[in-house]
Parts: C-alpha cells; structure tokens; sequence
C-alpha cells in the first residue's frame, strides 16, 4: 500500500471575495461583533477602490499551484498544496476536511507571513487545531517557524528594491531613503513578550545590510480602529519626519508582507502617497513578491529544511 502525499497548508489572513462580502467578513474578523456602518461603507469604498476585492486569495492560490508543481518536480507526485483562511472563504477549517480527503501522510502548516506573532501567525495555527479536534484527526502536523531572515527572502526584497529605486532620478537614487512597514498589531504584545517586534526588526536589519550604504527607517502601518495602543510609530509620521528632515523622495518597503492586498494597494499607493503628494514628495513602492518564481524557491527551501528537521532524530 503506497503512503498518502504531503499536505502543505498555505495559510493567510484572507479577505472579501466581493463588495457584499465586506460586512460578512469584518464580522468574522472582528469575533462576531457588529462593525459600525459607517466604518463597514469606509472598508466598502477601499476595496471599491482597489478592485472591489481582495486580490490576496488568488494570489495565494496562484502560489500553491506553482509550489506544487515546483515540489513535484523532485517529489514525483508526493506533494499537495492547499490554501486556508483565517476570516473567509476557504476558511482553514474548510480547507483542512477537504485535504484529508486525500489521506495525507503529514500535514505541513505554513503562514505566509515570515515573522511570527502569537495574534497573527499563533492564530492560524489555532485553527488548525481545532479543525483537527472537530474532525478528530490524527494526522502527522507540523508547523513551519518563522522564516524572516531566510536568505532567499532576503536577497528578494533587496533585488525589488533596488529595481524600485529606478523610479527616481539617477542623480539621487542612493539617498533616496527607505521607509520599511509592517502591520501594526496592539501594543499589549510587548507585555506577552510576543517575538512579533524583534521578528520585524530582524528582517529590516537583514535587508538594510543587503542594501549597503542605502537610508533607511522602519514605521508600522495600517494600525486598527480601536481604543488600546497599537505599535508604532505609525508610517504617516515617519513620513512626515522624513519631510520634515529635507527629504523630498522615498521609497515604501512593506517586508511584513509578501503579497498585495488592501494594506499596501491602498494604504500605502493611494491613501500614503496622497499625503506625500500634498507634502510634494515623490513616493514610490517596491513591488511585492507574489507568485514569483523567487517566493516559489524560497518556500520550496523553506519546506525541504522544515522535513530535513522532521527527520533528524529528537
């Protein structure tokens, strides 16, 4: 009897799939409680704005197909890629009862975020373990860790931003700064002592040495509409220091995340670079990763590691 594939779980945050969609899933997000309405239309008029709905979701689906295929070229069939949401359609719990019907050997649960937080990348993997309690599964899981200094990540986000930078003026592209981001997640993490602060800075560290002599900063984004304090400091007042310093050019970085969504198609090209313009400053934003071939190598090295490491004896 031949042994059942590997299941590799892609694992995303997730978004509306279309504008009706917007309310249903900020109820998810938000655990059930009613969104205002007026904060439910304002969400409404980002994804209007941007495409009329997340881009994510295909996007993650685009790079499970192409991983797939990238793992079978050595694994002869012996891989399935499949993609799970956190707050939509596919939910993970979805996700997981449709990849047991393939009687997996072992599971493998990959976020596609590289830097870990017990509230965002902690999360799914609770998902995972309660759709593994409600269909009383006892397959093989495992967990890829966190992945924010891999050196093909790295090399990555450098060779994107140098290719961004050519948007600017030859006679200033070395001085142009580099304002990294990453999603603001509550300040009450630094209390739990949560990795997610030092995860991003070691990111920006590893990129900001790839990048040589290059200026750079480092400004969280897209912080939540609560009352609690969220990490920071916020992009909008990095950029405006950065103004306020003689800048008059600069470049967006968002390395907490790998794909596009609403936080960088819209906070940062409409919403951020307004407020440069008004400033009249040039702002630019290197192109994320997506589905290209890089992210698809660095995720087939990422995941022939983690099974390196399921093998070695404990």
């Amino acid at each position: 009897m031949s042994e059942g594939p590997t299941a590799i779980l892609l694992m995303i945050m997730g978004g509306p799939d279309c504008l009706e969609n917007v309310e249903p899933f900020l109820l998810d997000v938000r655990g059930g409680r009613p969104t205002p309405p007026e904060l439910v239309e304002e969400i409404r008029a980002r994804y209007r704005a941007t495409g009329g709905k997340s881009p994510a979701v295909g996007i993650t689906q685009d790079v499970a197909r192409k991983l797939e295929r990238r793992l079978n070229q050595e694994g002869a069939g012996r891989y399935r890629v499949y993609v799970g949401l956190r707050h939509w359609h596919p939910f993970i719990k979805e996700a997981y009862a449709d990849l047991l019907k393939d009687e997996p050997e072992q599971v493998i649960g990959l976020c596609m975020a590289p830097q870990q937080s017990s509230l965002s990348t902690g999360a799914y993997r609770k998902k995972v373990e309660e759709a593994r309690a409600a269909l009383q599964d006892t397959t093989p899981v495992s967990y890829v860790g966190s992945w924010n200094r891999h050196p093909q990540l790295v090399a990555a986000i450098v060779g994107h931003i140098r290719q961004a930078l050519l948007k600017f003026p030859a006679e200033v592209r070395a001085t142009v700064p580099v304002l990294f981001t990453a999603h603001s997640l509550p300040e009450r993490i630094v209390a739990m002592k949560d990795p997610y602060p030092g995860e991003v800075r070691g990111t920006v560290e590893a990129v900001t040495e790839g990048l040589g002599g290059q200026p750079t900063r480092f400004a969280y984004q897209s912080q939540g509409r609560s009352s609690e304090p969220w990490l920071g400091p916020t992009v909008e007042s990095a950029l405006d220091a950065l103004y306020l310093e003689g800048n008059r050019q600069v470049l967006v970085a968002p390395i907490g995340f790998i794909c596009d969504h609403v936080e960088t198609l819209f906070d940062i090209d409409i919403e951020l670079k307004q407020r440069a313009a008004a400033m009249g400053m040039q702002l630019e934003r290197m192109a994320m990763l997506n589905g290209s071939p890089v992210l698809i190598e660095t995720l087939a090295d990422i995941l022939a590691a983690h099974e390196s490491a399921l093998c070695q004896p404990s």
